[in-house]
């Protein structure tokens, strides 16, 4: 069996490749009623996204929104996933910076 890469390890070309191939799985998933197996397809999808942004463009102490209305709050950064806090919550949180929109 073939070792699957790390996102990290992936050039752009098979990340776009990867995002689709889960996105496929994803909406099987969903035509079969498997709910579960369908968000953890989107989460993985989500990750992928972020691979291909840079982290950089995030900048700590600004509020972003992302999808669904919510505003998201960056206190650091660790990699491709932004920590902070969703809507004025108390309790830190990390996304991946694909949900973040500039």
């Amino acid at each position: 069996m073939e070792q699957q890469k790390r996102f990290s390890q992936m050039t752009e070309y098979e990340l776009r490749t990867e995002i689709a191939r889960l996105n496929e799985k994803a909406k099987k998933a969903e035509q079969l009623g498997m709910s579960s197996e369908f968000a953890v397809y989107e989460r993985r999808v989500l990750v992928a996204k972020a691979y291909l942004l840079n982290p950089d463009d995030i900048e700590p102490g600004k509020t972003y929104e992302i999808d669904g209305g919510s505003t998201f709050k960056v206190s650091y950064m660790n990699g491709y996933f932004a920590w902070g806090y969703r809507d004025d919550q108390k309790n830190l949180e990390g996304i991946p910076i694909s949900l973040l929109q500039p």
